[in-house]
């Protein structure tokens, strides 16, 4: 938000106030339908599989009523209902339920995205896992997660040897064949390589817990919350090309510069 001068405090304030009210409304459409009985999911593709709920549909209405009363000069970009345009500069990115395969598989590693920011990217994030009641949110220099044990700082790894690194990925899932590749010459390098997880594996980026997450097939409502929440925590994410990953793509997370420089030198296949 290059219009932004020092001592404009207030506006960061409403934008992480109405974060968290969007990530509150989400939390409230969606937990009666998480391991309901007979929960219908849409197929979206043609081709493969790519559910919707009811419950995706409902959070983002609810975020949607909240921010048409709260900001309704912004403008929106959501995965179930589109673009909204606004006057403001600022975009709301959001993605009602990021893994919604396993939401409706019963398991607690699906998330409510939430970002903010302007045409260089977001600058605020929010990561919500409803059921299990944490909320990682990062942006102005400041990360946290609010959850069973209380409120607490967040802060990247500090791990710069891919022998010692923990990666997360949604491959083979998602992805080309010369993308799984790639993946499978870092994959073969580092300690130890966990797959599924969804946006919950980047909560774990900024959280401390995890080195790498690296990903292919992305939309800009899939990665622009993780973006803002491990940049604030310490954390690097860009595309493969080392160049920005808000707009979607091929992302890669990391820990710190190290880290990313060493992993993106094995995707790239020049290291």
């Amino acid at each position: 938000m290059t219009r932004r001068r020092a001592g404009e405090r207030p506006l960061e304030d409403s934008l992480i106030a109405t974060a968290h009210a969007l990530a509150d409304a989400a939390r409230t459409a969606i937990l009666p339908h998480f391991r309901a009985r007979g929960l219908a999911a849409e197929n979206k593709l043609s081709e493969g599989f790519d559910p919707v709920t009811e419950a995706d549909r409902a959070a983002e209405q609810a975020m949607r009523a909240i921010l048409a009363e709260r900001r309704p000069d912004d403008a929106i970009l959501g995965e179930e209902f589109g673009e909204t345009a606004g006057q403001s500069g600022l975009t709301w990115v959001l993605d009602p339920i990021d893994g919604t395969r396993a939401f409706i598989s019963g398991t607690p590693t699906w998330g409510v995205l939430i970002a903010v920011g302007g045409a260089d990217g977001p600058e605020l994030g929010v990561i919500d896992q409803p059921y299990i009641g944490e909320r990682f949110i990062g942006g102005f220099g400041h990360a946290e997660v609010v959850g069973p044990h209380g409120t607490h700082l967040l802060g990247t790894r500090g791990t710069d040897a891919l022998s010692d690194a923990t990666l997360f990925t949604t491959f083979p899932e998602v992805g080309t064949g010369a993308e799984g590749a790639a993946f499978a010459r870092l994959s073969r390098d580092v300690k130890l390589t966990r797959y599924g997880m969804d946006c919950y594996a980047y909560a774990l980026v900024a959280a401390g817990q995890v080195d790498l997450v690296v990903e292919a097939g992305l939309n800009a409502y899939d990665i622009q919350a993780p973006i803002a929440l491990i940049e604030a925590a310490g954390g690097v994410v860009t595309d493969w090309d080392g160049g920005p990953a808000h707009a979607g793509g091929r992302a890669i997370a990391a820990a710190n510069r190290e880290i990313h420089a060493a992993a993106l030198a094995h995707l790239k296949g020049t290291a």
